[in-house]
């Protein structure tokens, strides 16, 4: 089972920061961003370290482990959506991971706030 689903906007932001620190174009970026999101939702459900996916735009293909379909199938069935729309929702929630945010509050005193 392939499923597609749009980025969302809080997932596109995460990318466009990650391409701006690390001076990365944004679909090295997106691909990057949606890579560490979907390694973190498969790693959870059934142990995974490897992902195939494909990025065209903000369109993401991917076709989950047999344990992640099984999860998505349950939950969408649960709430009356699709399995993609629940495989974006735990997607986003990783949106900001590893992106390395300081606030003000964790910087040294006198570090100026950007």
């Amino acid at each position: 089972m392939t499923l597609a689903f749009e980025v969302s906007d809080r997932l596109y932001a995460a990318a466009e920061e990650w391409a701006d620190r690390r001076l990365e174009d944004i679909d090295e970026a997106m691909e990057t961003k949606v890579e560490q999101a979907l390694l973190e939702v498969e790693h959870l459900v059934s142990q995974s370290h490897d992902v195939a996916f494909e990025v065209d735009g903000r369109e993401v293909r991917y076709e989950p482990t047999a344990e992640l379909a099984a999860l998505l199938r349950r939950q969408a069935e649960e709430s009356g959506i699709d399995e993609s729309a629940v495989l974006k929702m735990h997607v986003d929630l990783y949106a900001n991971a590893f992106l390395d945010e300081v606030t003000d509050e964790q910087k040294p005193p006198g570090t100026p706030s950007e």
